[in-house]
C-alpha cells in the first residue's frame, strides 16, 4: 500500500476516486499533518502558514512526491526536497484564469476610476461626470512574467488593444530580455508583475524601477509581495511617483490593520482574492492529482513539475 497524507479539505472530492491500493490519511490540523508526515510517500500538505507547511514537508522524512494546489513555492524548503530527490508538482495554472480575470478588472477600476463610483452610490450621489477617463485601448502594459498566468493576461489585453510588451528569459519581437526591461520603463502606462517569487525576483521593483516610471503610470502585483520594495512603493504613491497601484499581494500577509497602505488613496488592495475569485479551484486540483496519481503509478512523468533549482 501507497500511504498518501493530505489535507481534509480536499477529501469530499478524492473519496470513491482513489485506487484502492492508496491508503489515505486525512489531517485536518498542523499537528494531526506532523504526526502523519513521517508515513507519507506522496503528501499534499497545504496550509496558509507557510512555517508551518514548511515544517510539515521537513518532517516528511519517507516523501516521494509532495503536492500543492499553490502556484508559488516559496516557503518550501525546497534544497531539503533536492537533497531527497522528491518530486514536486504544484498548482500552476490552476488559478490562471481568474487571476488573469482579476488583473483586466483591476486596470479598468483604476483607467475608469471605478472605485469612486462605488462611493458616490454610497453617497446616493448622482455624479455628473466619469471620476475616470482613461482608456485600455491603445495603451501600453509591459509584462513581467510569461507562465500560465501571463499568457492568459496577455491574451485577455490583446482583445481591448493593449500594446504589451513580455519580459522573458530570451528576448524577441514584443518581448525583452532579463537585461533589457529597466531601460524602457518609463515607455509603459501599466507595469504588471506576474513572476514567481525567487531569489532572482525579490525586490525587482524598487525605488529606481518606480522612478524610471512615467507619472501616469500603474502598477499592478498579482505576484508576491516580495517582489516589490513596498516602503519605496509607498513614497512613489504618496508623492505621486506614479499614479497608481494595484496590489493583491503585499509584505506582509495578512496586511495588519494598522499598515500605512491601507490609507493610501491611489494603492488598491485586493487581500490575495485574485485566485480565490472562482468555485472550480478545488476540482481542477483535484482532478490534476488524480491524473498525475495515475502517472505516478505507472512510472510516467508527473506535470507540472518545478524546477527545483529555479525555484518554479
Amino acid at each position: 500500500m501507497t500511504i498518501a497524507v493530505m489535507s481534509a479539505l480536499i477529501r469530499p472530492l478524492m473519496e470513491g476516486r482513489l485506487p484502492e491500493d492508496i491508503d489515505v490519511r486525512w489531517f485536518t490540523t498542523k499537528d494531526e499533518a506532523m504526526a502523519l508526515a513521517p508515513l507519507a510517500e506522496i503528501g499534499w500538505f497545504d496550509m496558509y502558514d507557510k512555517a508551518d507547511m514548511a515544517e510539515t514537508i521537513s518532517a516528511a522524512t519517507n516523501l516521494k512526491w509532495l503536492n500543492s494546489i499553490y502556484a508559488g513555492v516559496d516557503g518550501m524548503p525546497l534544497d531539503l526536497l533536492k537533497d531527497r530527490d522528491v518530486i514536486v508538482t504544484n498548482g500552476a495554472g490552476i488559478n490562471a484564469t481568474t487571476i488573469a480575470e482579476y488583473v483586466v478588472m483591476g486596470m479598468l477600476t483604476m483607467a475608469k476610476g471605478y472605485r469612486e463610483v462605488v462611493h458616490a452610490q454610497g453617497r446616493h450621489d448622482w455624479l455628473q461626470d466619469s471620476p475616470g477617463k482613461v482608456e485600455l485601448y491603445g495603451s501600453k502594459a509591459l509584462l513581467l512574467g510569461y507562465g500560465a498566468i501571463g499568457k492568459l493576461i496577455e491574451t485577455r489585453l490583446r482583445a481591448f488593444d493593449v500594446d504589451v510588451t513580455i519580459v522573458r528569459r530570451s528576448s524577441g519581437p514584443g518581448t525583452l530580455g532579463p537585461d533589457e526591461w529597466r531601460a524602457q520603463l518609463g515607455e509603459f502606462d501599466w507595469v504588471i508583475l506576474a513572476v514567481p517569487a525567487t531569489d532572482e525576483t525579490d525586490g525587482m521593483i524598487g525605488a529606481a524601477e518606480l522612478a524610471a516610471m512615467k507619472p501616469s503610470a500603474r502598477l499592478i502585483n498579482i505576484a508576491r509581495g516580495s517582489v516589490v520594495d513596498q516602503d519605496a512603493l509607498l513614497t512613489a504613491l504618496t508623492s505621486s511617483q506614479i499614479a497608481e497601484a494595484f496590489l493583491d499581494v503585499t509584505t506582509p500577509e495578512p496586511l495588519p490593520a494598522d499598515h500605512p497602505l491601507w490609507d493610501v488613496p491611489n494603492a488598491h488592495v485586493t487581500m490575495h482574492l485574485s485566485g480565490r475569485a472562482q468555485d472550480k479551484m478545488f476540482i481542477r486540483s483535484a482532478q490534476r492529482f488524480l491524473e498525475n496519481l495515475a502517472r505516478y503509478k505507472a512510472g510516467e512523468p508527473l506535470q507540472p513539475r518545478v524546477n527545483l533549482d529555479l525555484g518554479y
